[in-house]
């Protein structure tokens, strides 16, 4: 693996992955608010969302502060699970 792989979190992942992922934990209403694009907030669709993100880089970097955010809170979940007394 390359250094610069290893140092980043979405390597491998696709932007269609990462929002799928995002529209099944948060709903398009819920990602809506947290990222107001247009094509979140009105007929929201992959296809349209992909189309737009791909062109808008800060839209992009949004939704993938999301995703990131997203994964280190389901860490420290997990975390917190496995430490917790049965």
């Amino acid at each position: 693996m390359s250094e610069g792989a290893a140092k980043d979190p979405l390597h491998g992942m696709t932007l269609k992955a990462i929002l799928e992922d995002l529209v099944e934990r948060h709903g398009w209403e819920g990602l809506a608010e947290s990222v107001p694009v247009r094509c979140f907030e009105h007929y929201p669709s992959l296809g349209s969302s992909l189309h737009f993100l791909r062109r808008t880089p800060w839209a992009r970097t949004k939704v993938e502060k999301l995703y990131l955010r997203d994964q280190r809170w389901l860490q420290r979940k997990a975390q917190r699970e496995k430490q917790e007394p049965k």
